[in-house]
């Protein structure tokens, strides 16, 4: 319902790839565009440089699941929003200890195209102008039927700050556990 308001008021969509190669030439470095954007507000970003921006395009985007994109336009197909996750790794690297050699990159490319019940939440990224107004409903209305379909029943956030309360609001819709806190002390 949120969703459908949001898409009415501020003219915004959802658009979905089928090729690699397509969507890295329409967005690819509209996206980190929109990630420093967005983050440029948060402790400790330091924004990506051109030469990291296309270093990350050519290594991950090729890789990633294209139904586990979402992304957000206005009216004039200007990216507003992304939404990018990953099937989890984790059981792929116990089971691998660590090495690619001479059998893990098995357990790694299987869990990238095979079965998994866990999606890793790389990133979310919205324009400031349009945080707090509905518009990250999209991404998960888009995202979870894709991640039901995939059969995974777990999602795991990355860190988020603690202050950063527009992230955290986002979960509250949702069944959550908080079992990970990264902290860092200072000492005189």
């Amino acid at each position: 319902r949120i969703c459908e308001i949001v898409k009415k008021k501020y003219g915004v969509r959802n658009i979905k790839y089928t090729s690699a190669k397509k969507l890295i030439a329409d967005y690819g470095q509209a996206i980190f565009a929109l990630i420093n954007e967005a983050y440029s507000q948060l402790y400790g970003y330091s924004p990506l440089t051109p030469r990291q921006i296309n270093h990350y395009i050519n290594m991950y985007l090729p890789v990633l699941r294209l139904n586990d994109i979402s992304l957000i336009v206005d009216e004039a197909g200007t990216l507003v929003g992304v939404g990018i996750a990953i099937p989890s790794l984790s059981k792929a690297l116990i089971k691998s200890r660590g090495k690619m050699l001479p059998f893990g990159w098995y357990h790694l490319i299987k869990a990238l195209r095979g079965k998994n019940d866990t999606v890793d939440l790389m990133l979310v990224a919205v324009k400031p102008e349009y945080q707090s107004k509905g518009v990250n409903s999209l991404l998960f209305n888009d995202l979870i039927p894709c991640f039901r379909k995939n059969g995974y029943q777990y999602a795991e956030s990355n860190p988020e700050l603690e202050l950063n309360h527009k992230v955290m609001s986002q979960w509250q819709y949702f069944e959550t556990v908080q079992h990970k806190r990264r902290r860092a002390f200072k000492k005189a």
